[in-house]
């Protein structure tokens, strides 16, 4: 008597193995993928594109930072893909992304203005289009100058005219939207000064990148670029959603300033100095608080 093949069924919300004449099993793909939990924030051990453990149309800010495709080192992502295999793992992502947030919800997207490593790529251009493709609205680009200029290393033809290469030592944070500009869910409180609002609605942000060697992960970005942007594009008490968390600086940056925070993160190493991170940093500043009173 042939077996019939193992199949799945969703059952109170728990995959189970099925084979006739044997009973329900746990599927071991359903281990527990929420990493970390508290009142403020949650990071799960899990692929943005496939999780179920974020409720649909639940997000009012995404901020993220995703994989270049330049061949960083991560432990399990591959940086090196083709650029047609990396652009049509950007469409499902950002589709995903788009499903979870608000109809009123902002994403900002921070990426190359282009590359060449492995070739020359217009990868703002092309991810922005991508992300119009899948239904997310383009309302505008912040320049970053990071001021790396001195890591140059690839000139073309030094000094002459036959093939020089013209680098930008500049990263961009793209802004876009679902279906509404305007906010109008959630507190309606803003908790930027004046200074801050003047300053960064010009596009050009100026501030240091984050060092790979201090924080332990090979593509960290500053505090600093998601505090603007979850400052200057959500109110108090928001949820905030980074689908690429890496080493945490979104959710750090969440509950310094008053706003819930959600990261997914396929690898299980990152989600530990995630944690780590966020439980120094906020005990840290709790303490400063304390000091201050």
């Amino acid at each position: 008597m042939k077996t019939k093949a193992v199949t799945y069924k969703q059952k109170k919300g728990k995959k189970f193995f099925v084979k006739e004449g044997l009973p329900a099993v746990i599927c071991q793909e359903d281990k527990k993928k929420i990493f970390y939990e508290n009142e403020e924030i949650k990071i799960l051990n899990d692929d943005i594109i496939t999780t179920d453990e974020i409720s649909k149309e639940s997000i009012d800010l995404i901020v993220t930072s995703p994989p270049y495709n330049v061949d960083i080192e991560y432990s399990l992502h591959n940086d090196k893909e083709s650029y047609n295999d990396y652009l049509e793992f950007t469409g499902k992502w950002l589709k995903k992304c788009f499903d979870l947030t608000k109809e009123d919800g902002r994403f900002c997207l921070n990426i190359p203005l282009d590359k060449n490593k492995g070739g020359q790529q217009s990868v703002c251009a092309d991810i922005t289009t991508i992300a119009k493709q899948v239904g997310w609205k383009y309302h505008s680009t912040i320049i970053w100058n990071e001021g790396n200029i001195s890591r140059r290393t690839a000139w073309g033809s030094f000094m002459s005219a036959s093939a020089p290469y013209v680098i930008a030592p500049v990263e961009v944070i793209v802004v876009l939207y679902k279906k509404s500009w305007k906010k109008t869910s959630g507190t309606l409180k803003s908790d930027i000064d004046k200074h801050d609002f003047m300053n960064w609605t010009n596009g050009v942000w100026t501030f240091n990148g984050e060092s790979k060697k201090k924080i332990g992960h090979p593509a960290p970005f500053p505090i600093e670029l998601p505090r603007r942007c979850i400052k200057l594009f959500s109110f108090i008490g928001d949820t905030i959603l980074d689908p690429f968390l890496g080493s945490g600086s979104t959710l750090i940056a969440c509950v310094k300033n008053n706003r819930k925070g959600i990261g997914t993160e396929i690898d299980r190493e990152y989600c530990e100095l995630a944690k780590r991170r966020f439980i120094n940093e906020t005990q840290a500043n709790q303490l400063r608080l304390i000091l201050k009173e």
